[in-house]
């Protein structure tokens, strides 16, 4: 990983190190909350009200209540306990905004694919997106009202995952547990990382 200078958290001669990471998934997930919850900063949002022009585009039934999407980013930054600084970007859900999922990903070290386990297929693309790329990422199930409840181990195996992804259940609308999801990720990104280097020597 690469040590990057953060003023806003790392003292007078001290360097901390950052670490750029993605969440991703289908429309209407969480990503944004997530973002939100956890950013020790104002949270950057492009969000744009949705309008007519998405019906048949957007499906919102399973989201009735969203009234707004992402169209480009999110960006919110947290730094844990131990002083890691995590610069946290939410990608837009939609096919048509991946375009830009390629200058986003430059960079990242890991990612977190939000699933809602009422539209599992939606978190498909995201889950191919970073498989073929050979970033580490792992799998949050975030909780909503109406949703089956399904364990890890189901989930993983719904979405034909090796034993080795960690696969979390969330609220992503409480920072404690959003926090924990991006915890968990970097655990992940140290051990994805660390076996790595073993196969090299």
């Amino acid at each position: 990983m690469e040590s990057v200078r953060s003023d806003a958290a790392a003292s007078p001669g001290e360097s901390a190190l950052t670490v750029k990471i993605l969440v991703a998934g289908g429309f209407g997930v969480g990503k944004t909350t997530l973002v939100s919850a956890v950013s020790e900063i104002r949270p950057l949002r492009t969000e744009e009200a949705l309008t007519e022009k998405s019906i048949g585009i957007d499906d919102t039934s399973a989201v009735a209540s969203k009234t707004t999407t992402t169209v480009a980013m999110d960006f919110g930054r947290i730094t844990l306990p131990n002083g890691l600084v995590l610069f946290v970007f939410g990608t837009p859900g939609q096919d048509r905004f991946w375009f830009m999922w390629d200058e986003l990903a430059k960079g990242a070290l890991g990612a977190v694919v939000l699933v809602d386990t009422r539209r599992l297929a939606d978190c498909f693309a995201s889950v191919d997106y970073f498989e073929r790329r050979g970033v580490p990422f792992i799998i949050g199930v975030n909780r909503f009202d109406g949703a089956g409840q399904h364990s890890p181990d189901q989930v993983r195996d719904a979405l034909d995952l090796s034993a080795d992804i960690p696969v979390i259940t969330c609220d992503v609308r409480e920072r404690e547990s959003a926090k924990q999801v991006l915890i968990t990720l970097v655990e992940h990104i140290m051990r994805t990382m660390s076996g790595r280097q073993a196969v090299t020597y």
